[in-house]
């Protein structure tokens, strides 16, 4: 990115390229989620810069990356080229809200919207799966959130299949293997189109152990500042744990593309995942290349007359 005088900008610091891959669910490979680590990376980005602690690392590393996220949100919006578009999955408590709070933070809220998918209304139902996230796709100039998305039609749907029976399907896209991979190559195919005309789809799944979600559900339920966030769903839900770790790997490793690949971040330590989504967020936007729209010749002379005018008016 350049600066408005054509100058450089002082570069920060960047995940390595090593372990940008090592997050990254490769194309055509399975996702691998049992053999991820939920707390760590075995590439080691939080070694010593002056600072005290791997917390003070990654605190630090995630403000130098809320300051490009702001830059390139000016860039972005100023180019009105592309569409930014982040998809955060996760199971319970493994951090999406706090995520989305600590790495935005820098970003101008007029050009950020955040969508956070609930339970399907009758109407949502009454359409296709992909149709309630695709009508809140963000601009051009735009960055789009999804807290949950249209994922949760191969994930919570699969789990627990009874939901299907509201969607109205019709006799060929009744539950089975077939329905799933339809939906895969359905929702390939969406965000292949989406990349051609101009929207970069950055994905990740945070991931956290079954033990840390333990202590994070308990963490609510002994602080009232925070039991407003714990809902008796949570624990029923928690009982299917292993199987939504089947049906996300499945997941991601079906849907992980050149065009919109996964990256896997390990959520047990909330300071270290956050800074990582940031570096993640960073790394897809710089190699958008965004520069500062170029000004014509004709635009240039309506901006000399424009404050000559300015400057001939009486004080």
């Amino acid at each position: 990115m350049t600066s408005s005088k054509g100058e450089q900008q002082s570069t920060p610091f960047k995940l390595h390229h090593q372990l940008i891959e090592e997050l990254t669910v490769r194309p055509g490979e399975p996702a691998g989620l049992a053999h991820r680590s939920t707390s760590d990376t075995r590439t080691d980005w939080l070694g010593s810069v002056g600072l005290s602690s791997a917390r003070a690392v990654a605190a630090h590393n995630l403000e130098e990356f809320k300051e490009e996220l702001a830059t390139a949100q000016e860039l972005l919006y100023s180019s009105d080229t592309w569409a930014v578009l982040v998809i955060l999955q996760a199971l319970d408590a493994a951090g999406k809200d706090g995520t989305i709070k600590h790495v935005m933070s820098g970003v101008n809220p007029q050009g950020c919207d955040v969508v956070s998918f609930k339970q399907p209304t009758s109407e949502e139902l009454s359409h296709d799966f992909l149709w309630r996230c695709a009508k809140a796709l963000p601009a051009r100039g735009r960055i789009g959130i999804f807290n949950r998305s249209y994922y949760e039609e191969v994930l919570v749907a699969r789990v627990h299949t009874d939901l299907l029976t509201s969607e109205h399907l019709s006799e060929n896209a009744k539950p089975g293997a077939h329905l799933w991979q339809q939906r895969y190559d359905d929702i390939n195919a969406f965000e292949h189109h989406l990349h051609r005309n101009g929207t970069r789809i950055v994905k990740l799944f945070l991931h956290v152990s079954k033990e840390e979600q333990k202590r994070r559900f308990l963490e609510r339920l002994d602080d009232p500042a925070k039991q407003w966030k714990f809902s008796s769903s949570d624990v029923a839900e928690r009982a299917y744990f292993d199987d939504y770790q089947h049906v996300y790997g499945e997941a991601l490793s079906a849907t992980s593309t050149p065009w919109a690949p996964w990256y896997v971040v390990p959520a047990d330590h909330k300071y270290a995942m956050r800074a990582l989504v940031g570096g993640v967020l960073t790394h897809v936007i710089d190699r958008l290349d965004l520069r500062e729209p170029e000004v014509s010749e004709e635009r240039l002379a309506a901006l000399a007359a424009a404050k000559q005018s300015l400057l001939a008016e009486g004080t």
